[in-house]
């Protein structure tokens, strides 16, 4: 399962709660984009909309993949345009129950390859107060700290 494109902030932004894996409708050039390592994460987040029968449907917002190189540049084509996720209906269900429930958001987390099929995961995120983010960046500074001392004193 190789890493095409990691949200940095997703930890630092969000307390990540429970974890869920999707598919991703793409076009072809966006394929092509998406496994050559040309996705951004950052800023995207999983939004809900009414779909046919009204069945709701997730689906991935404000992920930038570019345009594909070596694609017809006469193509219209928006790279920021909302993506479809593919869940069971019960799944979205369930999700969309959690999110109403407890007030949560739904943050992409990363996007990798699995069996040659693009996958999405995502999980239920409870946003940070400003003094949780000092706290982890203290910690996180303790711990380079330790690992430098730790590597000299030999």
């Amino acid at each position: 399962m190789p890493t095409l494109a990691y949200n940095k902030r997703a930890n630092f932004d969000y307390e990540i709660g429970e974890t869920f894996e999707a598919g991703v409708v793409l076009f072809g050039q966006e394929v092509k984009s998406v496994k050559t390592g040309h996705i951004s994460l950052k800023g995207s987040f999983v939004t809900q909309k009414q779909g046919k029968k009204s069945v709701p449907e997730l689906f991935l917002t404000n992920a930038h993949i570019p345009l594909y190189k070596r694609a017809n540049p006469d193509t219209i084509y928006d790279p920021d345009r909302p993506r479809k996720l593919l869940l069971h209906k019960s799944q979205i269900e369930k999700l969309i129950g959690k999110k109403q429930e407890q007030g949560l958001t739904l943050v992409p987390i990363k996007i990798y390859t699995k069996h040659n099929l693009i996958k999405l995961e995502f999980g239920i995120g409870k946003g940070k107060k400003k003094y949780d983010k000092r706290e982890d960046i203290k910690k996180r500074d303790i711990e380079r700290n330790m690992r430098t001392l730790t590597k000299y004193k030999v």
